[in-house]
C-alpha cells in the first residue's frame, strides 16, 4: 500500500476504498493535499503525477489513521467554517456545516449597531469568530468551560486577527455582570445513551461537547432559563439543538417568558435552531 511509484490518482482511489465514511474520495483527496501540499484542483489537473517516497509514507500513514475512524479535521489540524480556516484538536467539537445556519440566522436579525454578543460554549470559537468577521461593529465575547477550548479559541482569534474576547466559564457562572443584545450557543444536546456516540467521528470527540443528560436537554434547560437575566429587553437568544428537539426547546423558551419564539431548519430540512426575544420592557 505504500508503493511510492503510485500516481496521485491511483493512491487516492486505493485510499478511498480503505476509508469507511460518507465521503471517502473527499477524505482521501484532503489527506493527499495535507501529505503533499497539492490542492484538490492540482490533484485532478495532474492525476498521473507520481508520489515521492516521503509523500507516500506520510499519505498512507494518514489513511490508516482515517481508516480507524479518526476525523479528517483532527488529522489535518484544521477545519473550514464560514470561510474561516480554524485550528481544531481533540479538545473541542469539530465545527459542523449546519452550524453555519446559526451564523446566517444571527446575521439576519434586526439588532442595533454595536450589538453585544455572547457565544456560550464556544469550542474552537467558530460561531463567535464568524460573527466577528462579518460584523466588525459588534462586540463579540465567548466562553467555554474547558481550558483547552479557551486556549484554542483564543489562538484562532489571534491567528485570524479578530477581536473576540474568550474567557473560561461554565455557561454564565464565571462571567462578570453585564448584558447582551444577542446570546448564541451550540451546546451539547445528545442523550447519554444515543447509539451514534459509538459510531464514526463522534468516538473521537469530547463527550463534554456532545452529551447533555439522559434526554440531551440538560444544558439547553439551563441556558434558556438563565439567559433572560443576561439579555437586555428585546434581546435575542438563539440556540442550536437536535433535529427532534424543536418542540421541547420551544416549550423551554415559552416557560422562560420569551416572545416571538420560532424554530429554523438546517440545510437538510431538519428543525435545528430556536430563537426568542426577551419581552420588551422586562428588566435587565
Amino acid at each position: 500500500m505504500s508503493d511510492a511509484a503510485l500516481t496521485t490518482v491511483d493512491a487516492v482511489q486505493q485510499a478511498a476504498a480503505d476509508i469507511d465514511s460518507d465521503s471517502p474520495l473527499l477524505d482521501a483527496e484532503l489527506l493527499m493535499q495535507h501529505a503533499t501540499g497539492w490542492s484538490r484542483t492540482s490533484q485532478r489537473a495532474w492525476p498521473e503525477r507520481p508520489l515521492a517516497e516521503a509523500q507516500a509514507v506520510r499519505f498512507w500513514q494518514l489513511v490508516r489513521q482515517r481508516a480507524t475512524g479518526q476525523p479528517v479535521a483532527h488529522l489535518l489540524g484544521e477545519q473550514g467554517f464560514w470561510s474561516l480556516p480554524l485550528q481544531v484538536n481533540a479538545a473541542t467539537l469539530i465545527p459542523r456545516p449546519d452550524t453555519e445556519c446559526l451564523v446566517e440566522t444571527a446575521l439576519g436579525l434586526a439588532v442595533p449597531d454595536q450589538t453585544r454578543v455572547l457565544d456560550l460554549g464556544t469550542g474552537t470559537g467558530a460561531i463567535a469568530l464568524a460573527l466577528a468577521s462579518e460584523r466588525p461593529d459588534w462586540q463579540v465575547s465567548a466562553c467555554d468551560l474547558m481550558p483547552a477550548a479557551v486556549a484554542l479559541a483564543r489562538a484562532n482569534a489571534e491567528r485570524l486577527g479578530l477581536p473576540v474576547t474568550v474567557v473560561q466559564s461554565h455557561w454564565f457562572a464565571g462571567l462578570p455582570a453585564q448584558s447582551f443584545e444577542l446570546i448564541v450557543s451550540n451546546p451539547p444536546y445528545i442523550a447519554a445513551d444515543d447509539p451514534h456516540l459509538t459510531n464514526g467521528d463522534l468516538r473521537f470527540e469530547p463527550a463534554t461537547a456532545l452529551v447533555s443528560g439522559a434526554d440531551g436537554l440538560t444544558d439547553l434547560r439551563h441556558i434558556v432559563a438563565e439567559a433572560p437575566a443576561w439579555l437586555v429587553a428585546g434581546g435575542v437568544l438563539l440556540v442550536e439543538h437536535g433535529h427532534d428537539q424543536g418542540t421541547a426547546v420551544r416549550a423551554l423558551f415559552n416557560q422562560a417568558g420569551f416572545q416571538a419564539i420560532e424554530t429554523r431548519k438546517d440545510y437538510g430540512g431538519n428543525e435545528r435552531l430556536t430563537l426568542g426575544c426577551k419581552a420588551p420592557g422586562a428588566g435587565v
